[in-house]
This record gives C-alpha cells, structure tokens and sequence, in this order.
C-alpha cells in the first residue's frame, strides 16, 4: 500500500512548480519539495499544519526555535511572522512535506461539536510527533487526488475529517484556542483578513478594531498576544516581504517595489528593509538570486 512519503514524492515530481511548491485541486492542501537546503524564509505564515515525511526544517518565531524532521508535525496556530529554513535536504533524499492551510470556520464548527474549552494561553507555533491518524487522513486525501472526478464529491468530508484528528490530537489545544466560537483569536482573524488584502494603505487602528468588534485597547492587547506584533509592525512586516518576493520573483526595482508596498520614501523602506533581511534591497535581491543560480 502507498506510503504518505510515496504520496507526497509523487505529487511533487508531477506537479512541483521551480520553487518546489506543488499545488492541488484541494484549496490550501499542497507539496513541498526541495533538493537542496534552502535560505532563510521570511513569511507572516496563515494557520496551517505542515506534515515532515523526509527531511528536516527550522522554524524560528521571535526568541523561539523549533527543528524538525521526518515524522514530525508542525502546527501554526495564527497569523505570525516565521523566519523558515530547511535544514536537511539532498538529489537522493530531498526534503518532502505536506502542508494544509486550516479552515477556522471549520475547525470553530468541530470546537462545538467536540466540546471543551480552549487552553488560557498557548505558544501559536508548536511541533509534535504526527498522529497516525492524522498522517492516515493526509494519506487519503492525498490519494483523492488521482481521481480527478472524485475530489468535489469527497473532498469536503475528507479535509473534515482531517481537521477532526488534528483536533483530537496532540495539537488539539493549540486548535480549541484558534477556533473557539467569537474568541478573541477569530476576531483578531478578522482584522488581519483586512491588513493582508489592505496592506499597502493606511488603515486606522480604531478602523481595525472595529472590523474586530473591539475596542481599541482591547484590539491593541489582544493582537499582540495573538500574533507577537502591533498592528504596525504586522503591516510593516507584511509590506517588506510582499516588496522582497516583487524584487525576487518579478524583477522589480527598489523604488517600484517600494512604492508598490505602500511607502513614501525609499531611503526609509532601505532602513526597514535593512533591519528586517540584514542587508540592503539591492545586496539581498543579489546574493539570492546568486545562491538560487548556484543551488
């Protein structure tokens, strides 16, 4: 019988795009593939689960550092900023993943249904050994794929059931805290729904406290603890990798890039984008580009 390591390779060598990402008929379930290690990964990363099947990664989030490997399971919880690296990977054993974004009108309908109230607190990044049945849902849902007809009959039930496990599982508390009904957690949701799509324009703190359904200093609070930043520095953060993956992926200048984003000045986005990538635009596009050429 297929393995899920045989699922994933086969996924990824059909369908791995020149970045190693292998998207699938199933909204937010993909492949990741990489023959090489790979350079530090900046990203404000939305809830998902990530399931190691050979290999290893690094994920950092501020102070806190987690390594990770074959067997294991990476969950996020919330919208955070993650520095990422694969730390383990080669042409005969190449680092192979799957990741599912998380569904939090799904997972608040299971939290009803499964009853239980969430943790107080809980770090939004965690890694644990992957549950069998976790990895046996994946599996499944895996090999819907090969029967194209299949997938809109089965796939709603089968991505269910997914979250279900996930939420009976080891990061079922981490899940009871992201998906309880009206939490603070799904209404922070909310506002950074609206930062994701508005990034590049002003939007007003009481502006986004409202989207919210709080009041400004109750927004204030509750967004750092969900998501380690301000407001601000989320849009910042938001603005700076959006204008990296332009100058990398497009070819865009410093000063398109920068206007593009939502800055005024491109003498400041060099100072934030210096202390965000520890190099200058231009030097850091350079040495990319130049690694990414030699790997």
């Amino acid at each position: 019988m297929t393995t899920l390591l045989e699922a994933v390779q086969r996924h990824a060598e059909a369908h791995a795009d020149a970045d190693g990402i292998a998207r699938s008929a199933i909204p937010g379930l993909m492949c990741v593939r990489a023959h090489v290690p790979s350079d530090l990964q900046y990203a404000i990363s939305k809830p998902l689960v990530c399931l190691v099947v050979q290999g290893a990664k690094n994920v950092t989030m501020g102070a806190q550092s987690f390594d990770f490997a074959a067997g294991d399971s990476l969950l996020i919880a919330a919208d955070v900023p993650v520095v990422s690296q694969i730390t383990r990977a080669s042409l005969a054993a190449p680092y192979l993943s799957l990741v599912l974004e998380l569904e939090l009108p799904l997972i608040a309908e299971l939290c009803l249904q499964v009853g239980g109230a969430p943790a107080d607190s809980g770090a939004p990044v965690r890694v644990e050994t992957t549950d069998t049945e976790v990895a046996d849902a994946a599996l499944r849902l895996l090999r819907l794929l090969d029967r194209p007809a299949a997938v809109p009959v089965l796939q709603a039930q089968l991505v269910r059931e997914l979250h279900y496990w996930l939420l009976a599982g080891r990061h079922g508390a981490a899940l009871r805290r992201l998906g309880w009904p009206n939490g603070p957690a799904q209404r922070i949701a909310r506002a950074v729904a609206l930062l994701r799509t508005e990034f590049a324009r002003t939007l007003p703190v009481e502006q986004l406290a409202d989207v919210a359904g709080m009041s400004p200093s109750s927004f204030h609070q509750h967004f750092r603890a969900v998501t380690s930043l301000s407001p601000l520095q989320f849009q910042k953060q938001l603005r700076l990798i959006e204008a990296r993956r332009r100058m990398l992926a497009e070819g865009a200048s410093v000063s398109t890039a920068a206007f593009a984003v939502g800055y005024e000045s491109v003498p400041q986005f060099t100072r934030e984008y210096g202390r965000m990538f520890g190099a200058t635009p231009a030097r850091d596009t350079k040495s990319t580009r130049a690694r990414t050429q030699a790997a």
